[in-house]
């Protein structure tokens, strides 16, 4: 698999994760976060504004931001299973195959 088409995978996951927060609990702020950094990602794999290196830079933010909101709330759902979900992500698209 290429980096683009894991890109591509955790874009998907990460809307996914946002309408699911805002289905169920109502979050507006789930919706438009994942949207906006889906956007950004979006734009990396495409590489019509950004290169893609950006996204690492993107999905490290995420990553603090997740591992951030993981250790106040302690639980796994949502913030546990992004924080995997994002190191994965980085770990393939920086792996030498």
């Amino acid at each position: 698999m290429d980096k683009t088409t894991i890109l591509w995978i955790y874009i998907v996951l990460l809307m996914t994760g946002g309408l699911v927060g805002y289905f169920k609990a109502g979050s507006k702020a789930s919706l438009v976060a994942s949207s906006a950094f889906a956007a950004v990602l979006i734009l990396c794999a495409i590489r019509v504004i950004f290169q893609p290196y950006v996204a690492d830079i993107v999905l490290a933010v995420l990553l603090v931001f997740f591992a951030h909101r993981l250790t106040k709330s302690k639980k796994f759902m949502p913030n546990g299973l992004m924080v995997v979900l994002t190191l994965a992500t980085l770990a393939l698209r920086n792996i030498r195959w």
